[in-house]
C-alpha cells in the first residue's frame, strides 16, 4: 500500500511538472496558477508516503524511472494540446485515485473492526488516505470546473490515462 501510493503520488508531481513546463512555454499564467495549487497539494502528499517508506523499510517500486518519465510526457503532451486536455489529464487521473483510495480505507476498515488493538499508526495511515483522498477530489472538481468535459476528445483521453493509471498501480503493487 505505502509503496503504490509513494510511487503515485511521485507520479502525480511528474505530471504536474510536465504540465507546467509546457504552460510556461505556452504562457498561460492562469492555468499555471491552478496546476501549482494542486502539484503543491500532490508534494505533501509524496513527502509523507516517501518518508513512511523509508522509515518503515519498504522498497520503492522498480518502475519509478520509468512513471517518472512517463508522467512527465503525460502531463506535457496534456497541457501543450491546451487547458481543457491538461484537465482531462487530471480529471482522469484523480477518477482512478479516489477509487483506489477507498478501496485502501474499505480495506483499514477492516482491519481495525478485526484488530481491536489497532495501532496508533494505523489511525494516523487511515487519516491522511482520507484526507489526501478529498484532495484528490478537490482536483478532480478543478479539473471540470475548467472544461475538461468540454474537449472534443475526452471520453477517449480520459479512457486512455484512466487505463494508464490503473496499469501503473498494478505493476506498482507487484514489482
Amino acid at each position: 500500500m505505502i509503496r503504490v501510493n509513494q510511487a503515485g503520488e511521485m507520479g502525480a508531481k511528474i505530471i504536474y511538472e510536465g504540465q507546467k513546463k509546457a504552460l510556461k512555454l505556452k504562457g498561460d499564467t492562469k492555468t499555471l496558477e491552478l496546476i501549482e495549487h494542486m502539484q503543491q497539494q500532490e508534494i505533501e502528499h509524496f513527502d509523507y508516503f516517501d518518508k513512511l517508506l523509508k522509515d518503515k523499510k519498504i522498497r520503492p517500486t522498480i518502475m519509478q524511472p520509468i512513471w517518472q518519465v512517463g508522467g512527465f510526457i503525460m502531463g506535457f503532451a496534456t497541457a501543450m494540446i491546451d487547458k481543457k486536455a491538461a484537465m482531462t489529464c487530471t480529471t482522469a487521473v484523480e477518477e482512478v485515485i479516489d477509487d483506489h483510495y477507498q478501496e485502501q480505507l474499505d480495506y483499514l476498515d477492516n482491519i481495525e473492526t478485526n484488530d481491536k488493538n489497532n495501532s496508533k499508526d494505523l489511525k494516523e495511515l487511515k487519516d491522511k488516505i482520507t484526507q489526501f483522498r478529498q484532495e484528490e477530489l478537490e482536483h478532480r472538481d478543478i479539473g471540470y470546473n475548467n472544461d475538461a468535459d468540454k474537449l472534443i476528445f475526452f471520453k477517449p483521453l480520459s479512457a486512455l490515462i484512466k487505463h494508464t493509471t490503473k496499469l501503473a498501480i498494478l505493476f506498482s503493487k507487484k514489482i
